[in-house]
């Protein structure tokens, strides 16, 4: 192999070199494997409850209840092992980003691999477009530039010449050709040690979780205490240890809140998959339950309101404008023939840019067969842009010509610049580029020059004598969807602040096509003259929606400053240096397309589209996680009253007990599906995203809501407890009593479903758009319920007696009846949250 052409790591070498150093990614998260979940699930409360109670039973010499009740453990167990791992695998699609690939030499050839099997000596092949995969020093460069302001900040692209110089991961080749030798992968490049420090950038704690958290200790401390008071009391009456301790268990079982924090994870986990199904991955969980309280979107504008894709929308020479998009007979005048044949010279041969892709196409449609195309031209030099002069020259050489072509194109100010000319025509060329932009055009000058194959060529671009051609302007066209979701969010009460780096004219113009209020603009410069004081910047932003010429590292101090004025504020972003704003922010929203990795592992979700109304649809979806994970917990505490209370008032009135442990067993099978299942497949509430969002701070459950559960638990009680009584009063045998107060509390359990599905009251509201999985579940309850109390073998394992049909219905109807008490309940507390 020769040295123009290295023969790279062997296959071998470089599977070694993988397997000790790791994969050439960032932020990668370990998979819970089968056995670490059920090890998990084992280890919770409630199964080490199940476990004991079986034990008790076998002390007490009842083999038949202990394995009947250990095989409810194992039924219990699996169904939770299948929700963890549904759970698990949903995660797991949703961090399942693909990485970028690159194209390395193993073993003399060139071969296209994943980005994240690049390993340290690799030799990578670099081609303009080009995402480069991994830091390295460069072997050999033609004309190598890169764009490296994901990390710098700067826009200017930066030539590799070969000698040594360092290329960096993420970075785009925007010019050339070049080899590079990897010194560092994954975490070890400088997007890897960028993407560590933002650790110093706290993530904050999840309000809801630690709330749910609260609320489950303290339930869990007032449930030890009186199962714990339960089991004293049964011993001094009763005067039997073990039976005691087997009514602390059922107590304690009865008010575990076991169910909240599942039912919460659960519910994150399944809207992340149904919020990915929008093209959104959520990478952090606690996003989801804050989407509801966003008060401001900062979003950008290049790919995520407009479509990223330039087309060339305006021509103008000599001040006469022409809409491209409107030529009569679909043909170019003329007059615009030199401007159009000089704009595609000042651009590359295969262009990567979008500006240069739309200078081209537009050509080859409207200059085929004309002599304004030069294919048989060869470009003899190029002159770059610099951050002194915002313009680009190419300089041609003909065939048969005596002066060689030079074509040069960039802001309107450079030019003029170029072209030397006097202040009244800069004037009027500014006053034109001006008018372009506030049409929401990018706007660029082509300028022309000739000079005498005889002479050297300048060393810079500036010594031509360039003629000043005409002005191009460029449209980065609106999604369509975008005014409809901007409405949409401002009916929400979402202000959306829109935050680019383009021309104020531009962003002004953007921002009025997609109906953002114009309210005011500030720009970059008034960011820096306003320092560090936050509170002032705030104020300036409560009065502005547009903010321009803002560089990355100024996001962060916007970001501060809307959460210092105590708004929640979600923010998009793309670049490296955008990362701790979208860290910083309470929902970091990176693209996924255009994004670095950086940027999506700082932030909470990513756009696989980077597309705005994907954001305006999470954040709905997120308004009904929140509304269907509020009406769970509401349910599971109400379904906890009768439950705590038939573990209890027996015992004080000196009655049988109604519950055992196989009892409380097989309600979790009904209350489990019910709040995981049910109701977060509820769908999304009228009017939801016509109120304004959630107050931060906010309670889960309000103090009306909590006083309606616990009413509503109360009274499925008094129906448990009348059934009971009125059993016992008629001289009917325990197991018949127990059997038919437990049809009661099974039935209103189940059926107060129903009313826990919405706030509103009324039966539309009971029975209307009744999901088929609510349906299943209700349907399966109350099947299950008529066999473990009619067929023999299955009622005398729950201590029940098969009952005759009669009582069966009598039984049912007063669990329906309750469901009647319960729906007027939500009359009645009409002022409901």
């Amino acid at each position: 192999m020769s040295e123009a052409f290295p023969r790279g790591l062997s296959h071998s070498v470089a599977r070694a070199r993988l397997v000790a150093e790791g994969a050439n990614e960032l932020g990668t998260e370990q998979r819970r494997s089968l056995a670490a979940i059920a090890g998990e699930v084992v280890r919770e409360p409630m199964f080490l409850l199940l476990l004991g109670a079986g034990a008790i039973y076998l002390a007490m010499g009842d083999a038949h209840e202990a394995l009947i009740l250990l095989g409810f453990v194992a039924i219990i167990m699996a169904v939770t092992i299948v929700q963890e791992r549904r759970t698990e695998n949903a995660l797991e699609a949703l961090r399942d980003l693909s990485s970028p690939r690159a194209l390395v030499i193993r073993d003399g050839e060139a071969q296209r691999i994943a980005g994240r099997e690049v390993v340290r000596d690799d030799i990578l092949i670099l081609s303009e477009g080009d995402r480069i995969a991994a830091d390295g020093v460069v072997l050999q460069a033609h004309e190598l530039a890169t764009d490296e302001s994901m990390l710098s900040g700067e826009s200017e692209p930066v030539a590799k010449f070969g000698q040594r110089e360092m290329a960096y991961a993420g970075t785009l080749v925007v010019r050339g050709q070049g080899l590079l030798q990897v010194c560092a992968t994954g975490q070890r490049t400088e997007l890897g040690r960028i993407g560590k420090s933002l650790s110093s950038i706290a993530v904050e704690a999840s309000p809801l979780r630690d709330e749910i958290t609260r609320l489950t200790r303290r339930l869990a401390v007032l449930g030890i205490g009186l199962c714990l008071l339960l089991a004293l009391l049964y011993w001094l009456l009763r005067d039997s240890w073990l039976d005691a301790l087997l009514a602390g268990i059922t107590l304690a079982m009865g008010i575990l809140p076991q169910e909240f924090p599942v039912i919460m994870i659960v519910f994150l986990a399944l809207g992340a998959r149904r919020i990915a199904s929008h093209q959104v991955l959520t990478r952090r969980l606690n996003a989801i339950e804050t989407l509801g309280q966003t008060t401001v979107l900062c979003v950008d504008k290049t790919g995520t309101l407009t479509q990223n894709r330039m087309a060339l929308a305006a021509l103008a020479v000599d001040g006469q404008l022409l809409d491209t998009g409107r030529l009569p007979g679909g043909e170019l005048p003329e007059a615009y023939h030199e401007l159009l044949e000089y704009a595609v010279l000042a651009s590359e041969i295969e262009p990567h840019d979008p500006m240069e892709q739309a200078f081209h196409h537009y050509a080859r449609t409207h200059l085929a067969d004309t002599e304004h195309l030069h294919p048989a031209w060869s470009l003899a030099r190029e002159y770059e842009l610099s951050p002194a002069l915002m313009a680009m020259s190419h300089l041609w050489r003909q065939d048969d010509g005596d002066d060689d072509v030079v074509a040069a194109k960039g802001a309107p100010e450079a030019i003029a610049e170029l072209c030397h000319l006097p202040d009244a025509a800069r004037a009027r060329l500014i006053a034109d580029a001006t008018t372009l932009a506030d049409r929401g055009l990018r706007v660029l000058g082509i300028a022309k020059a000739r000079h005498s194959t005889q002479q050297a060529w300048p060393s810079l671009q500036h010594d031509f004598d360039f003629e000043l051609l005409g002005l191009a302007g460029f449209a980065d066209p609106l999604r369509p969807e975008v005014p409809a979701a901007i409405r949409e969010c401002r009916q929400a009460g979402i202000r959306v602040l829109m935050i680019t780096g383009d021309h104020p004219h531009t962003a002004r113009a953007i921002a009025s096509q997609a109906g953002i209020e114009s309210r005011g603009t500030l720009t970059g410069a008034d960011l820096a003259a306003l320092g560090d004081d936050a509170a002032n910047l705030g104020r300036q932003l409560a009065g502005v929606n547009v903010v321009a010429r803002v560089t990355p590292q100024q996001k962060l101090a916007i970001v501060n400053a809307l959460k210092a004025a105590g708004e929640v504020v979600a923010m998009t972003g793309d670049g490296v240096n955008d990362a701790p704003a979208l860290k910083a922010a309470h929902i970091g929203i990176a693209m996924g397309k255009r994004g670095t990795d950086v940027a999506r592992e700082a932030a909470a979700l990513v756009l696989l589209d980077d597309d705005f109304t994907a954001i305006v649809a999470a954040i709905r979806l997120g308004r009904r996680i929140f509304a269907n994970l509020r009406q769970a917990m509401s349910y599971t505490l109400a379904v906890h009253v009768p439950i705590i209370g038939l573990s209890m008032l027996p015992l004080l009135f000196g009655m049988p007990l109604i519950l055992a442990p196989i009892h409380i067993a097989f309600l979790e099978l009904v209350i489990d599906p019910a709040c995981s299942i049910v109701f977060e497949a509820e769908p999304e509430r009228p009017q939801q995203m016509q109120q304004p969002p959630r107050r931060t701070g906010e309670a889960l459950l309000s103090l009306p809501q909590l006083v309606l559960a616990l009413a509503q638990g109360a009274l499925v009680l008094f129906s448990c407890g009348v059934a009971y009584a009125a059993s016992l009063a008629a001289a009917l045998d325990d197991a018949t009593a127990r059997a038919l107060a437990f049809i009661v509390l099974v039935s209103a359990n189940a059926l107060l479903i129903l009313p826990n599905r919405s706030a509103q009251s009324g039966w539309r509201a009971l029975f209307g758009g009744l999901s088929a999985v609510a349906a299943w579940v209700l349907g399966g309850t109350l099947l299950s319920l008529l066999l473990i109390t009619s067929i023999p073998a299955l009622a005398g394992a729950f201590g029940f007696v098969p009952l005759a049909p009669g009582l069966w219905l009598a039984a049912f109807a007063l669990g329906c009846a309750t469901l009647l008490l319960l729906e007027g309940s939500k009359r009645i507390a009409a002022w409901r949250g």
